[in-house]
């Protein structure tokens, strides 16, 4: 590892979670932004899980990676006596580990973003470790508890405790909505703030231009993984049924680490995957596109997602001027977004008939882009502006950084 330098201007920051540096998904984005300006050599990772590749071009001074054998980590078989061994050998090794980079690295501040098996060996070792450390939830450990078998409803709810502690003995935290933040308030009495990915100054200045894309059809933008896939099922069917009813071809364009040709509802003479691009690629292609759409549960079956996550292609989609087709149970985090602004098709039903009438009108607008333009950039401007949220976070970081230099 090398040897740690400070920046004059930047604390000596580590960034602790179970991801990488340049890992796909919603949490590595919102890092990625909020330390954008962020010197490399001020900026430490320790992580569960080793970069891949270096997709999103972005460095470190210095990766360690307590890393879960490939072969332990509990996805799909034996699932219960692979959670055991990691419990049992690979966590206490894990603790370990991160307190050998806390003495190597000598970190000012210590951000933990509180995801998956990064949380027990966190829990261990950085509460006593006489460093301020800043805690963000961007999901809660047990969403998808009630789909869980019994062994695995009890080790989600024992991730879960465990991150609320991580959140309660924080110098400073957040969460990813105000919704989560309210709850974890009123069950764990600690306030947080809200940090979430945003629009910098640049989308805002897109958005208050007069460019428009020419119109070559209904482009429908999916960004990211599919994690309600009942809803996805249920707006391509309804989607499918009025097809040849819209006024120009629609196709659905897929942005993700995940392909999903091989579905039953995948059709690839009108959806098109493009892969996992790079942000400024991203939001080049998104420009191109009509609609935004993001879905979640239609029930509420998962409360602790639909309530208490906001996923981060909301926030994409709204950078490149994109009105959104959301469509999800009333009470879910997105539904209540876009039920205060009218940035485009806020739909709550299951039933084919009525959500396809409603697509059908929706997506029938000659100018979608013109007619919730205004609405758009309100949204963006009150609940998404980057830098607002960056100066938040690093004030909370310089409290940190006060708070370490008490305990040295």
């Amino acid at each position: 590892m090398k040897s740690p330098t400070k920046s004059p201007s930047f604390p000596r920051l580590l960034v602790a979670t179970e991801f990488s540096p340049n890992s796909a998904g919603g949490s590595g984005a919102i890092i990625r932004q909020m330390l954008k300006d962020w010197p490399t050599e001020s900026l430490y990772w320790w992580s569960c899980l080793p970069d891949r590749n270096q997709h999103f071009g972005w460095t470190v001074a210095a990766h360690s990676v307590a890393r879960i054998p490939s072969k332990l980590y509990p996805n799909r078989r034996w699932l219960r006596s692979r959670s055991w061994l990691l419990d049992k050998f690979w966590t206490p090794w894990a603790a370990h580990h991160f307190g050998k980079t806390l003495q190597q690295v000598r970190p000012e501040v210590v951000w933990v973003i509180a995801h998956g098996w990064s949380i027990p060996p966190l829990v261990r070792a950085l509460p006593q470790a006489g460093v301020g450390f800043h805690v963000s939830i961007h999901d809660f450990a047990d969403r998808g508890l009630q789909h869980a078998p019994t062994w695995e409803t009890a080790r989600l709810r024992q991730l879960s405790s465990l991150a609320d502690q991580l959140y309660a003995t924080a110098t400073t935290r957040d969460g990813i909505c105000q919704a989560m933040v309210d709850d974890l308030r009123a069950r764990i009495h600690k306030d947080g703030n809200v940090n979430r990915a945003g629009l910098e100054a640049e989308d805002f200045e897109f958005l208050r231009s007069s460019e428009e894309p020419p119109i070559r059809g209904i482009k429908i933008a999916y960004a990211g993984t599919i994690h309600v896939e009942k809803t996805f099922d249920i707006f391509v069917s309804a989607l499918g049924r009025i097809r040849d009813s819209l006024p120009l071809p629609v196709t659905i364009d897929f942005f993700s680490d995940h392909s999903y040709r091989t579905r039953k509802w995948f059709d690839p003479t009108w959806m098109n995957e493009h892969g996992n691009l790079p942000a400024a690629d991203l939001a080049k292609e998104l420009k191109k596109c009509s609609w935004g759409f993001a879905p979640m549960g239609l029930t509420d079956n998962d409360p602790r997602y639909n309530r208490f996550s906001l996923p981060t292609k909301l926030v994409s989609y709204l950078a490149a001027g994109l009105p959104v087709i959301t469509l999800g149970h009333i009470e879910s985090s997105v539904i209540k977004a876009a039920s205060a602004y009218e940035i485009g098709l806020c739909a709550t039903t299951a039933a084919l008939e009525d959500l396809s009438g409603q697509l059908l009108a929706a997506l029938s607008e000659p100018n979608p882009r013109r007619r919730y333009r205004a609405e758009v950039l309100r949204c963006a401007e009150v609940e998404f502006d980057a830098r607002h949220t960056r100066a938040v976070l690093f004030k909370c970081f310089e409290e940190c950084a006060s708070a370490s230099k008490q305990s040295s």
